[in-house]
């Protein structure tokens, strides 16, 4: 017998969407991890490069990799997104909607 599959529509953020507590770190701390991996994979970089560029070792850039990043903070892995020479921009704005919290969104401009 088939057991059937709730489905609904997503957030937008997968992390609200299993009820994970700070949905909206967790999200930017994932899209952070995805542009520090793609930099990594651009340059062919082996974890142990990986390690000595970021000045960790090789098993916590393999835990990294694996997605458990919660042991670090926003601040340390946006670090980590300038030891690959990027820059790292935070804009501040008046939320359009008022009476409802503001949000974060992370966006990788163009090179």
């Amino acid at each position: 017998m088939a057991s059937k599959i709730k489905m609904g529509k997503s957030s937008g953020n997968i992390f609200a969407d299993l009820g994970f507590p700070d949905a909206e770190s967790h999200l930017l701390k994932a899209e952070i991890m995805v542009e520090i991996m793609r930099l990594c994979e651009e340059r062919s970089l082996t974890q142990l490069g990986v390690g000595k560029l970021l000045g960790i070792s090789q098993p916590e850039v393999s835990r990294l990799f694996r997605g458990h990043f919660r042991e670090y903070s926003v601040e340390r892995l946006i670090g980590f997104l300038t030891d690959f020479d990027r820059d790292v921009e935070i804009v501040v704005r008046t939320r359009k909607q008022s009476g409802k919290h503001g949000q974060i969104t992370y966006v990788l401009a163009a090179a």
